[in-house]
């Protein structure tokens, strides 16, 4: 039930949220289907079956953060096609990294947004930062203080994995955590 209501606040902060780059061109999807923004061709939703919630953890994770951040969290959080709505699998990797920031103040994070190469350059850095502004604001949600987050965007200029496969797309929409 807390994650519910969680979710439902990180949803309804973000609908808040407004970009001064439009984005009537591009179908985009929250995660209950209700199309934000919608294009006159055909949708498309992306497999991100080569995406998973907790197999490269150890590896992921800042050296500093690796031994501060409980369990099995990751330094990314992916994302669906053309979507900035935190997937439920990721929210214990939020919500380490927000336990872990809350117990060492001094401590900031830098969360990046990155999207896949579909979509033109200002559409994507639009997408990849409200992805970074999406999980500020849910660290922010649990006790996160505003200055020890930093929300930037890369859009598609930074991939994790080059190509066209669906797989490798699915490992370019994500937000990085980079600790400082």
């Amino acid at each position: 039930m807390k994650k519910l209501v969680f979710v439902m606040s990180v949803v309804a902060l973000l609908s808040a949220c407004a970009s001064s780059v439009k984005l009537d061109s591009v179908k985009v999807e929250d995660k209950s289907g209700q199309v934000v923004s919608s294009d006159a061709g055909a949708s498309k939703q992306a497999d991100t079956s080569g995406v998973s919630g907790g197999t490269a953890a150890s590896t992921n994770l800042d050296k500093n953060a690796r031994d501060q951040v409980p369990g099995d969290a990751l330094k990314t959080v992916y994302f669906d096609y053309d979507s900035f709505v935190i997937r439920p699998e990721f929210q214990s990797t939020v919500e380490a990294h927000a336990k872990y920031l809350r117990a060492d103040k001094a401590r900031k994070a830098t969360i990046e947004g990155h999207t896949d190469e579909r979509g033109g350059r200002e559409y994507n850095l639009s997408l990849g930062q409200k992805r970074a502004e999406a999980v500020r604001k849910a660290l922010q949600l649990q006790g996160v203080s505003e200055a020890q987050l930093e929300a930037i965007s890369y859009g598609k200029e930074k991939p994790a994995a080059i190509g066209n496969t669906e797989a490798a797309m699915a490992k370019n929409r994500r937000a990085e955590f980079s600790y400082r």
